[in-house]
This record gives C-alpha cells, structure tokens and sequence, in this order.
C-alpha cells in the first residue's frame, strides 16, 4: 500500500510541478516537519543560535537560465538534505572531499567543445572548487557514452565507488528506456550508491532527446521513494522552446546531446542548487542516518561486475584471440574473431550474466549466437551499418536466483552475412 501510494503522489508532483525545492523554502514530508525536525524546532534552535553569515552565492560563467525554468527543473518534492548538507559542511571546515558523476554520452561530455571544461560536470566541479577553496576537491568523471544502467550499475563499483565519492550524480535518462527492466537497473544502481559506508550524497539528473523522450518518469518515481534531490534538465528547456525563447539548435547539434550552451543551462541549474543548499545549511539537521529504505525492485544487480579478458580466461578460446586495443572501449582487453570458424567457450559462476558486445558500422560483422547450458538464448548483432557510429551494447542473456556454474558459448549464427564479432566482456551478479 505503502508503494502505491508514493507512486499516485510523485505521479501527482510530476505533473502539477506543487513540490518543495531548496528556493522556495517550503518543507518535504507530512506537515511542517523537515528532515525528522518539526517548524517548531527549528524556530527553537534559530532563537538559541543565530545563523552563521554565509558568503555571496558563488555565479556561473553563463546567464541562460530564468526564474521560471529553474522553478521547472526542481519541481519535485525537496528530498532529504542531510548528506548533502553534510558534505558541505566538511568542505567547509577544509575536509579533503570527492565529487562524481556517472551516465552516457551526455555525461561523459559528447558535443561539449571541451570536455574538461564545458561539460556539466565539469561546472558541478568548478562550484565545490570555488565555494571550497581550502578543501582539496577530488573529481571523478565515470560517464561512458552509449551505455544504459544495466551496464553502469555492474561498472559502478570499479569505475566511481573505489574513489568513494561524497556527492555523486546519476544521469541514465536518455539511454535507459522507460521499462521495468531499466527500472529495476537504475534502482539497483541507486542503492550501491548510497548503501556505501561513507554514505554519499546523490542527486539525479534528468536529461531529454528533443523530442521528450526520457525516461524521467521512472527515475524520478524512484528518487521520490529514496527522498533524493532531483533537477530536470527536460522540465527547464522543452517548455522555454514550444514558448519561442530559444531553439533546441541553440542548445543542442543533434536531437540528444547538449553543446555548450545546453552544458551551461545544466551548469547553472547545478549552481543555483547547491547555492540554495548552502545558503540553508543553518535549517539543515546535521545528523545523517544511514540507508535503510526497502527496495522498489528486485536486487538483482546489488552483486554486479564487469569481466574482461583480464579477469577470465575462456575454457576454449577457437577462432577468438584475446585482443588489446586503445580505441574507443575503455575496456581494453577483450575477445575479437574474424573468421567466427570456431566458437569460444566460458564457465561462469553467477545468478545472472550480461554480455557487452561491438556493434560496428563494419558490415563485416555479423550475427552471432549464445548458448548458456547448451541451449539458445539470444542472437546478437554486431552489424550496425546503418547506426550513428561503433558503440558497445549490454544485453541480458540470464537471470535466475542461484548463482551456480554455467558453460556459456558464443558461436557464429550459420546465416550470418558476416564473419567478425566482438566480445568485450560478460556482466555477471
């Protein structure tokens, strides 16, 4: 009852925008209370302790965003404030802290004219580096484009939670489809975050293609059951368009990524955020709990891992060589065939296997087929001749609740017009 209730409640914020934000002051919850702490309370604690004199809000580069587009893009319930306000609160005693992000091609910086410096991201380092100038700010950057949070949330601990990061942002909704299958990837993906030790704040980001294709919904039904902060990137610029301010070319060279100005609205949004936080640690409780929220979907993912050819050696490689390459992937070890004569063989102990494979605009890559247990489970397709560009795809293959030992085989489908194929590693929990 509990779960359909938030979910006729975030569905009703989702559409009428009447949720508390860091601007406008109101409280998140039942009643008056804000973060366990009732209105009464706080005025208490006001009277005894005067609120410490924060400095000027620090400014963006930019001036894109209106009043009205960031009242769009946080209106969502507040969400709790304490890890974040947390965070804050050490960097500003000077307390060394790490900030990531993880996501697509849109993370990752694609279209950004620097990637290192006109990136989204990369504004969200710039404002702890200026608002904290006597902490020293780590900045981990695990964007991957082309990939969804069914391959994130089995890379997360390697490529972001090693760092342990203190604030982190999540951003998979242009690249997860609004099903219940990314649903369950991305919900997983949020409780390895913030089931960490070190307890790290976490915002979602909501991105949008051009013509509202998100999946925002999802998320944001998620991060209303974890109270999470939320910002939409759709919410600000899609309505601005339709009401002839700008035009997406403005913001955007294709129908999903940002370029510098779109970076920059993104930018701002963050900035005018974490200011608002800031400006309010004095109301903020400074006590922190740990996670205990039940999960919305199965675990299924809470054990997920990427294995290379580093990690795992195949039972019989066939015509498969084990090929290094410093291209695109950021995996660079994997098992590559031209001729896809012979098929290569894995064991592999887990509940549930994933493969990343190559799709190329090669058409000399074909279809190649994957036997678990000796029985057919899907036929992938390497050949992406007509597609945007090589990419990496992350598939599915098996799911079930007992990790036991499994024979998994790759071999070249017998109508295959292609001969090569490439595998780049299993996604095993």
């Amino acid at each position: 009852m509990r779960q359909i209730i938030l979910l006729v409640c975030c569905a009703a914020l989702l559409l009428t925008g009447c949720a508390g934000n860091p601007g406008s002051g109101e409280s998140h919850g039942s009643g008056e209370e804000y973060g366990g702490q009732t209105a009464e309370q706080q005025r208490g604690d006001e009277q005894t302790a005067p609120a410490t004199e924060r400095p000027e809000p620090i400014s963006p580069s930019s001036d894109y965003v209106t009043e009205e587009m960031y009242q769009r893009a946080v209106a969502f319930q507040q969400g709790d404030l304490t890890r974040l306000a947390s965070v804050m609160r050490r960097a500003q005693a000077g307390e060394d802290i790490t900030v990531g992000v993880i996501g697509g091609s849109i993370t990752e910086g694609y279209s950004a004219s620097n990637r290192d410096k006109s990136s989204y991201a990369c504004h969200m380092r710039d404002w702890w580096q200026e608002r904290f100038p006597d902490s020293q700010v780590e900045y981990v950057n695990a964007g991957i484009g082309g990939t969804s949070s069914y391959l994130g949330v089995h890379r997360v601990q390697e490529d972001l939670l090693d760092h342990e990061p203190d604030f982190v942002i999540v951003e998979f909704s242009v690249n997860d489809g609004a099903t219940n299958f990314y649903k369950r990837s991305y919900d997983n993906l949020l409780r390895r975050i913030l089931l960490e030790d070190n307890m790290p704040a976490v915002m979602l980001l909501f991105t949008t293609q051009e013509n509202g294709t998100s999946a925002q919904i999802n998320d944001a039904l998620l991060g209303f059951g974890y109270e999470l902060p939320m910002i939409s990137y759709g919410n600000a610029v899609l309505p601005a368009i339709e009401a002839g301010e700008f035009a997406w070319r403005d913001i955007s060279p294709d129908n999903i990524h940002p370029n510098d100005r779109g970076h920059a609205i993104i930018g701002e949004l963050l900035y005018r955020y974490l200011n608002d936080v800031y400006d309010r640690l004095d109301e903020i409780p400074e006590e922190t709990a740990p996670f205990t929220a039940e999960a919305q979907t199965k675990e299924r993912y809470m054990e997920g891992r990427v294995l290379g050819a580093s990690d795992l050696t195949p039972v019989s490689a066939g015509s498969f060589t084990h090929t290094q390459s410093g291209w695109y992937f950021p995996y660079d070890d994997y098992w590559y065939t031209e001729t896809g004569e012979e098929s290569i063989v894995f064991e592999i102990e887990a509940a549930n296997i994933g493969i990343l494979y190559q799709r190329d605009v090669d058409d000399a890559f074909g279809q190649y087929d994957v036997y678990i247990d000796g029985e057919h489970v899907r036929t992938l397709n390497g050949c992406f001749v007509n597609g945007w560009g090589n990419s990496m795809e992350a598939e599915e293959l098996y799911t079930s609740g007992e990790k036991t030992l499994h024979r998994v085989e790759v071999r070249r489908n017998p109508e295959s017009a292609g001969d090569k194929f490439t595998v780049i590693a299993w996604l095993v929990s």
